[in-house]
C-alpha cells in the first residue's frame, strides 16, 4: 500500500486499535495462474494466546481467522504461503463546502490497516474448535450484549468440521490514516467538526480518530 508519508500513523498502537474495533477483514492470497487471486471477507482477531507487545510494524503478532471449508480459498490456502489482510476502519467524504474556500476538491478521509504475513493452516477439530470459540469470544466481548456462549458448544462441535482455521503470523504491516493532516488546522479543525456532527457512526468515528492526531 502507497501510504505518504503524512498519513502514516503515529504509533503501531493505531493499527492495533484499528484492527481490533473493524475486525472484518478482507484476506487475498495469489492462488495459481489458472485460478487468479482470492478474496474473502472473514472475522480476523489477534491470538489471545500471544504474548508480549507487538513491534511497530506488527511483525511477529500472531492473527487467527476462518472461513468455511467449501470456499475455494480454502483449498488454494497452503501452510507457509504468504496472504494479505485488508482491515478498514472509519472513513467518510469530504466536502469543498467545509473548506470555505476556492479553488478547492472533494477528497475521501479514512483509515486502512494492510497486514502481510504467513499462512498456517490449522487441521484438527479441537484447534479448529479453539479458533471458533476465540472468535466468538472476542466479538461478543467487544460488539455484543453479553451472550454466554456455554449452551452453544456443543453446536459448534457439530459444526467446525465445516470450519476452516488458520493462523497468520505477521511479517509487516502498514497504516494509512489519511484525515485532513495535509490541511492547515483550522481547515482541518472545520472537517473534525462536521464529521462529529454527521449521522452516520462512521463519520463520527473518523472525528474521534482526528481529534487524537498530534498537534
Amino acid at each position: 500500500m502507497f501510504v505518504p508519508s503524512h498519513y502514516r500513523e503515529p504509533d503501531g498502537s493505531w493499527m492495533i486499535d484499528l484492527i481490533r474495533g473493524n475486525p472484518m477483514a478482507l484476506m487475498a492470497i495469489n492462488g495459481s495462474s489458472a485460478e487468479g487471486p482470492f478474496a474473502t471477507h472473514l472475522p480476523v482477531i489477534p491470538d489471545p494466546a500471544a504474548t508480549g507487545e507487538p513491534s511497530e510494524d506488527l511483525s511477529g503478532a500472531t492473527l487467527l481467522g476462518h472461513l468455511n471449508r467449501a470456499n475455494p480459498q480454502w483449498s488454494a490456502l497452503e501452510t507457509g504461503g504468504v496472504g494479505l489482510l485488508i482491515f478498514t476502519g472509519p472513513h467518510g467524504y469530504v466536502s469543498p463546502t467545509v473548506y470555505e474556500r476556492t479553488p478547492t476538491a472533494p477528497t475521501w478521509n479514512f483509515t486502512s490497516v494492510h497486514v502481510h504475513g504467513v499462512v498456517e493452516k490449522v487441521d484438527s477439530i479441537e484447534e479448529t474448535l479453539g479458533v471458533v470459540k476465540s472468535t466468538a469470544a472476542a466479538l461478543e466481548g467487544r460488539f455484543g450484549t453479553g451472550w454466554d456462549m456455554s449452551g452453544s458448544v456443543d453446536y459448534f462441535r457439530k459444526i467446525v468440521p465445516a470450519v476452516g482455521a488458520f493462523r497468520f503470523t505477521v511479517t509487516g504491516a502498514e497504516g494509512m490514516f489519511k484525515l485532513s493532516q495535509e490541511q492547515p488546522a483550522e481547515v482541518r479543525d472545520r472537517v473534525r467538526k462536521s464529521f462529529s456532527c454527521r449521522e452516520h457512526e462512521h463519520y463520527r468515528e473518523t472525528a474521534e480518530l482526528m481529534g487524537r492526531l498530534p498537534g
